[in-house]
């Protein structure tokens, strides 16, 4: 028995090899859709990977007596044709010519569609044939499924941290080619004579894949990409360049690179010079800040810039600076007079560049007047605010690219966040964010309607005597007060805002009709339903609507756009779009902004999952028909059981990513720590379920109790903890992630095998396979779509629900089937077929109108 149980763990190695090649090649897929297009249509990779192991569950289910019958020689020469499949598939991506601001376009839109196909036609062979390849493991191995599923799940979870750390190394275009490698090593390690014979094929696929993507079409950045013109202007040269699992960064210098500072129109008159030439960082192809050249770390443009009025206000402030921009906030704000400076800069290479320089940009002299802050800026803003209104700032001032240097940084404009710049300022002091009005004025609208709600749970009544709103032609800033704003502030305001052709549009007392005629920029009233411009001359959108926005009333944007308050639970700032007029955001698609189209990419997604998983669900009508052995059992359970697994576990899963982001300020390692977390604990919770598969219900109670406990107290205290621990180092505060991960993650790898080992060794074991994958993919659109409109908590509220249902399912004990000895060594001589009881019915009855 001991040397049946070592061969049985040796002939899994290659499973495991085999789950860490393909989730390593969707990593480095998603990371290609990032760095070539754009990261919202990495959905598309999740898509197709479940839909081809849906499709490789409903084909293994139909045919199941003939793939066992061959499985021998099919699980040696499946990783050679995967290797070829995924070599073949990348390159087929890298040629396609989609071009995703074509799908606004009405006129190409059709066209992209057919460039979408084209990616499912090209990547959907690699997935089916990987899901085929670990379907066959699964009925090849009947009597093992909870060590088969564990060495599938810890493969899974060390191909994603190999994944990333990779991207350490080589530039993101290159990880395919590596990570092709343990796809060919899989056959080595399988034990019997077709090992050899695997080994060569999948060597010689190994040396075909490699030159089909070294050789072939090189991938390359999407020519609308913002670092695309820079790249390719004359002179252009990459100085630096930083590889990390957050993004591909290039720094750029080229003429065109200079600081993107919003400066008055009057600069020239005022004397002062315009924003010095740079060198420009790109993360992903998207421009995240300037750098500094030899000598150019000036803020002598400073006064004309709109960011200037909060030091005009609170001459020698005190200031809490998020987002450094590069240093030259940080010269901004000295040219400007501020006494003392603490900046929080959570992009971590713009903090080593400020602290040790990049490239030719050297490290900044921060000098006694400047302190860099270790942790984000909730931790920051709380622990000053702990220190009384002595302790506190006169100035929080958010820079214009804070918010999309980091995607963690969009929980620095939640109302817990204000709350806590409340605290954090003096009492004469202000809040300044930053806002673009360049698409339409409706994201204004929405830091109003954040700023007015912290101002209630701060026990602040009258927002509107607490805030002011002045603008340019591009961008407004809002300025945020725990107390009422004097008659000195408002004239001081006007007189900065006159003196540099910007417009007041929101102080308290405004007269809107009489300050229309006085405008310096026009900005228009856009109806959105109609595509049309509302306007009857000179206008001023903002002022129309401020008043009623800050007193809680109705107004046209709040009718047509999302403008509820950002929260922590509901944290996304590009969430404007109401999901629920699909036509008319069809109608409209050619003027919505790039960042909210990721939320229309979801709905075709889960619409596109949702066909899918409805096909996979109605797999078993065509087993009657493939019937060649004894008959089936009949289950109606599996129908509601793996489903709910599939999407409570990503459910949970999304949940534990989006709060491991704001906890880390750091997605990409969020995503790492917590994914490799799940799976490789789910895997050894996998482990004890095999071990108790004679009593399921009760394995599956104590795992129900320990997913539902750890929900409520998620729900209940994470929040607390999260901000009483937000000033620890980032390497505790990781430990931290983990030790939340690691029990409900134990928990969550025992019902799936504990299913698969009471359905038994037909074909509805495939076939539960694929319903679990059907319904996963379905989950991460819905995850991201419910997390936007309703809330991350919602995840985990609906996710309980789906476990108790799925435990309700569960039989109570095993169902009996078909017998077979497991298939672990290479050519075993199976045992006689054990007849099913007498009486037994069919699986499912014919497909008929009955």
């Amino acid at each position: 028995m001991t040397g049946a149980r070592a061969g049985a763990r040796a002939a899994l190695i290659p499973l495991f090899l085999v789950a860490l090649g393909v989730v390593g090649i969707e990593n480095a897929l998603t990371r290609y859709f990032a760095v070539a297009k754009w990261s919202e249509y990495g959905y598309w990779i999740i898509s197709i990977v479940m839909a081809g192991f849906a499709l490789s569950g409903v084909v293994v289910a139909l045919f199941r007596d003939t793939v066992e019958r061959h499985g021998t020689w099919l699980r040696a020469i499946l990783p050679g044709a995967m290797v070829l499949a995924a070599a073949l598939g990348y390159e087929r991506i890298a040629r396609n010519p989609f071009n995703p601001l074509q799908l606004q376009n009405p006129a190409t839109w059709a066209d992209q569609l057919t460039n979408i196909a084209g990616y499912y036609g090209a990547l959907l062979p690699f997935f089916f044939l990987a899901g085929l390849y670990i379907a066959l493991i699964f009925i090849l191995n009947p009597r093992e499924i909870g060590r088969v599923y564990a060495y599938d799940l810890i493969g899974a979870g060390l191909g994603s941290a190999v994944a990333l750390g990779l991207m350490f190394l080589v530039h993101p275009f290159l990880l395919a080619p590596l990570l092709l490698v343990p796809l060919a090593l899989a056959p080595l390690f399988q034990p019997g004579r077709h090992s050899a014979l695997g080994g060569a094929i999948a060597g010689g696929a190994l040396v075909l894949g490699e030159a089909i993507l070294l050789l072939g079409t090189p991938p390359a950045y999407s020519e609308f990409k913002a670092v695309y013109a820079p790249m390719n202007t004359q002179g252009a040269e990459v100085v630096a360049e930083v590889r990390r699992p957050r993004g591909h960064y290039l720094m750029l210098d080229n003429f065109t690179e200079r600081v993107d500072a919003d400066v008055s129109n009057n600069a020239s008159m005022m004397g002062v010079d315009g924003p010095p030439a740079t060198y420009g960082l790109y993360r992903d192809g998207s421009r995240v800040a300037a750098l500094p050249k030899a000598g150019g770390l000036t803020g002598t443009y400073a006064d004309s810039a709109l960011s200037a009025a909060p030091y005009r206000l609170r001459p020698g402030a005190e200031v809490l600076i998020l987002g450094a921009s590069g240093g030259f906030r940080l010269a901004e704000a000295r040219a400007l007079g501020a006494s003392r400076q603490q900046v929080v800069e959570s992009e971590p290479v713009l903090r080593q560049a400020l602290i040790h320089g990049l490239g030719p940009a050297r490290g900044l002299a921060l000098g006694d007047d400047i302190q860099l802050s270790e942790g984000g800026p909730l931790a920051v803003a709380w622990a000053h605010s702990a220190g009384g209104p002595d302790q506190g700032f006169d100035v929080i001032d958010v820079s214009s690219d804070f918010i999309d240097a980091a995607p963690a940084n969009a929980t620095a404009l939640t109302v817990e966040a204000m709350q806590a710049y409340l605290a954090a300022v003096k009492p004469d002091g202000m809040i300044s964010v930053p806002v673009s009005i360049r698409d339409f004025p409706v994201y204004a609208f929405r830091v109003m309607s954040t700023a007015r709600e912290a101002l209630l749970r701060s026990g602040i009544e009258h927002a509107e005597a607490h805030v002011m709103v002045y603008r340019s032609a591009w961008n407004a800033r809002i300025l945020i007060s725990p107390t009422p704003w004097s008659e000195a502030d408002v004239a001081a305001l006007e007189a900065f805002a006159s003196a540099r052709s910007f417009d007041v549009s929101w102080r308290p007392g405004l007269d809107v009709d009489a300050a229309r005629a006085g405008l310096f920029n026009d900005l228009p009233v856009v109806s959105f339903e109609s595509g049309t411009v509302v306007s009857q001359g000179t206008d001023d959108a903002i002022a129309r609507e401020a008043e009623a926005i800050l007193q809680g009333r109705d107004s046209p944007s709040s009718r047509a756009f999302n403008i509820r308050p950002q929260t922590l639970d509901r944290p996304a700032y590009y969430a404007s779009l109401r999901l629920d007029r699909p036509a008319t955001l069809i109608h409209r698609l050619e003027v919505l902004p790039q960042a909210e189209i990721g939320a229309l990419v979801n709905l075709v997604v889960l619409g596109q999952a949702a066909v899918i998983a409805l096909l996979v669900l109605a797999a078993p009508l065509l087993f009657r028909r493939r019937r060649t052995g004894p008959p089936e059992p009949r289950r109606l359970w599996p129908v509601f059981y793996f489903p709910s697994l599939g999407l409570g576990f990503l459910l949970i899963e999304i949940f534990l990513i989006d709060k491991a982001a704001f906890y880390l300020n750091d997605y990409s390692s969020a995503f790492a720590l917590v994914l490799t977390s799940m799976l490789v604990f789910s895997g050894l919770g996998s482990l004890i379920a095999g071990r108790m598969g004679a009593m399921p219900k009760v394995a599956a109670f104590i795992s129900l109790i320990v997913v539902l406990g750890w929900i409520g107290l998620m729900l209940t205290g994470a929040e607390d903890i999260l901000m009483t621990t937000l000033d620890q180092p980032v390497w505790v505060r990781g430990l931290i992630v983990l030790a939340t991960a690691a029990p409900v993650s134990l928990a969550l790898g025992l019902p799936f095998p504990l299913g698969l080992i009471q359905v038994g060794e037909g074909r509805m074991l495939p076939w539960a396979w694929g319903l679990n994958g059907a319904f996963s993919v379905v989950a991460t659109p819905l995850a991201n779509l419910m997390s936007r409109e309703v809330g991350f908590s919602s995840l985990l509220m609906v996710g309980a629900g789906l476990y108790v249902l799925a435990f309700l399912a569960l039989p109570v004990g095993r169902v009996a089937g078909r017998t077979r000895h497991p298939v672990l060594l290479d050519d075993p001589q199976p045992a006689p077929e054990t007849a099913p009881p007498e009486g037994e019915p069919d699986p499912f009855p014919a497909a008929s109108p009955a």
